[in-house]
């Protein structure tokens, strides 16, 4: 429901059973175990680092830690759902002990993985397929009854640079959410967001269109719109720096997403997140 006089919707979602309520934006907190991330691949590849970073990610504010053991930067080959789960398992255990009471979500596209990950104590599915990858994960995600990012791409990583081509951009992700929501929901799927897929079957210039009209899409669905920009190359490309230097570039489009309506950002940097959320919930309640 929107609350009075802004663009931020309430937040609810059931975790384990227990109804979380957000009234303000929620930060994620992107923790990539893997070594062919784009921005930070290979900094935690040991459960006791992986561990320590999401420790920090907490402490700095991120509600939910999103865990991902392969990267889909564009053009990378997915490796198999068996290695992706073995690689995952060992970290999110760890986490899991370490931090009982975090809300985690797992970053995958295949249903064995998000069933083994429910299986060691993630919270959340987040699939940047939207099911499209595996027939099976929306069952799988209706037979465990936990809340499902819905991201939007086309093509697998490999090809999906040149899949860009959209009649109306808007209207397409329009027909994409709603067709996968009625699915979802006929299976008995609770809780689900919707992430545009910002870099993912895209152009630069594709995303930036999608952020100014970011609030078009938002007044269409009920369902809270997270947006994942950090660091992305529509930052560094327009600004002809590296990942390294977009952290100013991230905060300014973060702000921007906000104002038109995103209700969750999946970020790297997670101090600065908050920042900019408490700055414009501040502002939009003024």
């Amino acid at each position: 429901m929107k609350s009075k006089d802004t663009n931020f919707s309430e937040i609810t979602i059931n975790c384990n059973k227990k109804i979380i309520t957000f009234n303000r934006p929620i930060v994620m907190g992107i923790l990539n175990i893997g070594p062919n991330s784009f921005y930070d691949g290979g900094l935690y590849s040991s459960p006791e680092k992986a561990v320590a970073h999401c420790g920090e990610l907490l402490q700095a504010g991120a509600d939910i830690i999103d865990i991902g053991a392969v990267s889909s930067k564009p053009g990378i080959a997915l490796p198999s759902p068996a290695d992706e789960a073995a690689t995952l398992q060992p970290f999110l255990l760890a986490i899991r002990q370490k931090f009982p009471d975090a809300i985690i979500s797992v970053d995958t596209c295949w249903a064995s993985v998000a069933e083994a990950a429910v299986a060691a104590g993630a919270n959340i599915i987040n699939d940047i397929s939207g099911g499209q990858f595996d027939e099976a994960m929306f069952p799988t995600v209706a037979k465990f009854q936990v809340p499902y990012i819905l991201m939007h791409t086309r093509g697998l990583p490999s090809q999906m640079q040149q899949l860009c081509d959209y009649s109306d951009i808007i209207e397409d992700l329009t027909l994409y959410f709603s067709q996968r929501l009625d699915t979802l929901y006929s299976l008995g799927v609770k809780d689900v967001w919707l992430d545009p897929g910002f870099g993912f079957a895209k152009t630069v210039e594709q995303n930036y269109f999608l952020l100014n009209h970011l609030d078009s899409l938002v007044s269409s669905f009920r369902e809270p719109f997270l947006v994942g920009i950090s660091r992305k190359s529509m930052i560094y490309r327009t600004l002809g720096t590296t990942p390294d230097s977009a952290l100013n570039g991230t905060s300014v489009l973060n702000t921007i997403a906000l104002l038109k309506g995103a209700g969750i950002l999946r970020v790297h940097d997670v101090a600065e997140a908050r920042e900019v959320a408490t700055l414009v919930s501040a502002t939009l309640l003024s």
